[in-house]
């Protein structure tokens, strides 16, 4: 049975992005050294990537070429995708999906980008684990890192661990780690 993983780097002050999905204050930070954390290392324990239509569309509209290609990549969409920058699945029902990733075996799923669709597996006990690096930048309002919803969680802290610039690196499980 597959983890379904977060991954995602926030502001301090609790934004995933600036006003208007500016990284800017983000890619400041592309030179960080992550050591056994790092992104690549994690995206190899990847067999499966999932996200929500804002942040397929925000990768569509970078010029740089589909950065996954060799995973397979769902988009949670209601709308139709008319040509796909990269080879992806779309999948409209949030609970058949969930259902559909917990049967996989070929690695993890990385909930991939905003808070949005992480927030809706949340609300469905479906989000395992999420590692959250908090970059030392206060970047006054944008994108938080979860919306307001309502919901409510203790979840287990697995480990809290400094890094390279001032990040801090803080892992979580919402349900049991498998032994």
């Amino acid at each position: 049975m597959a983890r379904i993983l977060g991954y995602i780097a926030t502001s301090l002050d609790g934004f995933i992005a600036a006003r208007n999905d500016d990284l800017a204050w983000l890619f400041r930070y592309d030179d960080m050294d992550l050591g056994e954390h790092g992104y690549d290392r994690f995206l190899e324990t990847i067999g499966t990537l999932v996200m929500g239509r804002g942040t397929y569309d925000f990768l569509e509209a970078d010029q740089g070429p589909w950065p996954y290609d060799g995973k397979r990549v769902i988009v949670v969409t209601s709308r139709p995708i008319a040509n796909p920058k990269g080879p992806i699945e779309t999948r409209t029902d949030v609970d058949a999906l969930i259902a559909e990733l917990r049967a996989l075996d070929d690695g993890d799923v990385w909930m991939l980008g905003g808070g949005q669709l992480q927030m809706a597996f949340l609300e469905r006990s479906a989000l395992d684990e999420i590692e959250i690096y908090v970059i030392p930048e206060l970047i006054g309002g944008g994108t938080p890192l979860f919306p307001v919803t309502g919901f409510a969680a203790s979840p287990r802290l697995i480990s809290a661990k400094p890094l390279d610039k001032g990040c801090v690196r803080l892992h979580y499980a919402f349900a049991p780690i498998a032994s």
